[in-house]
């Protein structure tokens, strides 16, 4: 909610004790919360949903898995649990928490999980990922350390209303003046909102910058569009605080390539390319930006599009490159709590890399002219020189696909299965390239990794992952689409054997 301004709180004091002393839950369905945030407070309120986002905030962890449960028996859907969970997680953290925006990220792509899975088991990845939601709220302190409050809105002339007057009050990593930027920018559509927002997204390559921004827009599907200026402020804070990290460290080098080549190659002036190029084409601008340097990344992609070539055809080569630092990573170099030495799950190269591609990729296909022309330079430039120190060939390697002796498709998944939980990486990516290979079906493959993805800890990053492979693997021709679930395959024999907290209780409540 933006209030263009507040009457003086010190005058409603006295029901602002009262709202703390009933709680959240209890005033909003009193009708009480709603009014005081109109008279003046600055607490956000969330109308009709919020006895259940204070619920996600209140609920004692013990507690919590038993009540959403039953939530969900008495008619309450997934998709309010989720927006629920995002809202809580939004005024709680405002982006500022490692963990809180992580678990915020992994709310999307885990309702999507739910939908791949049958009626008995679909409520797993949702209250899994609400579970650790509401654990990192609490050790956070709950409701009496909540960052989102109402904010007031500049008034900005309406010449000034744009990306670059926010980008530059990010710049500036005065948190109050950003705020209310783009609290003035957020009262129109939340199209416009977000278009707005992408200039400061695209300042820095950081994979939590990108993939906060595009998770936080995806999530609107579920909350509402309503929601927009709660969700995408996340993104706003974020960047001033990465701006006030930043020290003295020079700037980012992507704020001199961007508009450098924008400007070069006349990238505004005309409209979006359609051709469609061949395979061989693709594979050469995936190894440009893989292998090359970050300018010379981005001005071949800024090239391709002066060329006219489609931008989702420029987003799949800047997709294929990630993929190859998930294939080609040599693992750890030492062990790390739950990643231990060799494992490749989590916060790798390559799993980030991916995880900021796909973002990229995504927020060009919605975003306006503009944005997607300057998302898949930047997203090339993020993509490139990430490659020191990988291994020369990526997996699975010609000794690993030698010692799979069968073509039969269940015997393939059965072998896939059991190499995942030996944590054999080799051999689960060369089976699962083999089952591609022969032309087996799609779909078995994804419900067996798909059930690691649940029961997974993943440290962070297992939702995330396995949604980013589902969409590539979906816009991949189908002569590079097994390069994803192959790299899928080896990220899950990494990540298994840390079962994710709450996920047994789980299963026992809905009786999975």
């Amino acid at each position: 909610m933006i209030h263009e301004t507040r009457r003086d709180f010190l005058a409603d004091v006295g029901r602002g004790m009262l709202i703390a002393s009933l709680g959240p839950a209890l005033t909003s369905e009193l009708g009480i919360s709603q009014a005081l945030a109109d008279d003046g407070s600055d607490v956000l309120s969330f109308g009709a949903i919020e006895p259940l986002v204070a619920m996600m905030q209140e609920t004692p962890l013990g507690q919590l898995l038993p009540a959403l449960v039953k939530k969900l028996a008495d008619g309450t859907d997934l998709r309010t649990l989720v927006a629920a969970g995002a809202l809580a997680n939004a005024r709680t953290f405002g982006g500022q928490d490692y963990t809180g925006y992580h678990s915020l990220m992994a709310l999307a792509p885990a309702y999507e999980m739910a939908r791949e899975l049958p009626e008995s088991r679909r409520s797993l990845p949702v209250l899994k990922v609400l579970y650790r939601n509401s654990s990192r709220i609490q050790e956070q302190g709950g409701r009496e350390n909540e960052v989102l409050r109402l904010v007031d809105a500049a008034a900005l002339s309406p010449e000034i209303k744009n990306g670059e007057t926010l980008r530059q009050a990010t710049r500036s990593g005065d948190m109050d003046r950003a705020e209310r930027t783009f609290a003035a920018l957020a009262k129109g559509p939340s199209g416009e909102a977000f278009n707005h927002l992408l200039w400061a997204v695209q300042d820095e390559v950081d994979v939590h910058r990108v993939v906060l921004a595009w998770r936080a827009w995806a999530l609107l599907d579920l909350t509402g569009q309503e929601q927009a200026h709660t969700l995408l402020r996340q993104s706003v804070r974020y960047c001033v605080q990465n701006e006030r990290n930043r020290g003295e460290r020079p700037e980012a080098g992507v704020r001199v390539v961007l508009p450098k080549l924008l400007d070069q190659h006349h990238l505004l002036e005309h409209a979006l390319g359609s051709q469609r190029p061949d395979d061989a084409w693709m594979a050469n601008l995936s190894e440009t930006i893989y292998s090359g340097r970050r300018e010379q990344a981005a001005d071949a992609v800024a090239a391709a599009l002066a060329e006219g070539i489609a931008p989702d055809a420029i987003g799949e080569a800047i997709s294929l490159a990630s993929n190859q630092l998930v294939l080609r990573d040599p693992g750890r170099s030492y062990g790390e709590g739950p990643k231990p030495k060799g494992s490749v799950h989590g916060d790798s190269v390559g799993v980030h890399a991916s995880d900021a591609a796909n973002a990229w990729r995504n927020i060009a296909r919605v975003s306006d002219k503009r944005n997607t022309v300057a998302s898949l330079i930047v997203g090339a430039y993020h993509t490139a020189g990430q490659g020191d120190g990988l291994n020369q060939e990526s997996y699975p390697l010609a000794e690993h696909l030698e010692q799979v002796t069968t073509n039969d498709p269940a015997t393939l998944l059965n072998q896939t299965k059991d190499a995942i939980k030996q944590k054999d990486q080799a051999r689960a990516c060369a089976l699962v390239h083999r089952y591609g290979e022969l032309g087996h079906p799609a779909r078995p493959v994804f419900d067996l990794l798909l059930g690691f993805a649940v029961s997974e800890d993943g440290a962070l990053h297992a939702e995330k992952y396995y949604r980013t492979v589902t969409e590539e693997f979906a816009t991949s021709r189908p002569v590079f689409r097994w390069r994803h679930l192959a790299a899928l395959a080896r990220v899950t024999a990494s990540e298994y054997g840390y079962p994710a907290p709450g996920y047994e209780e789980a299963c026992r409540l809905i009786k999975a």
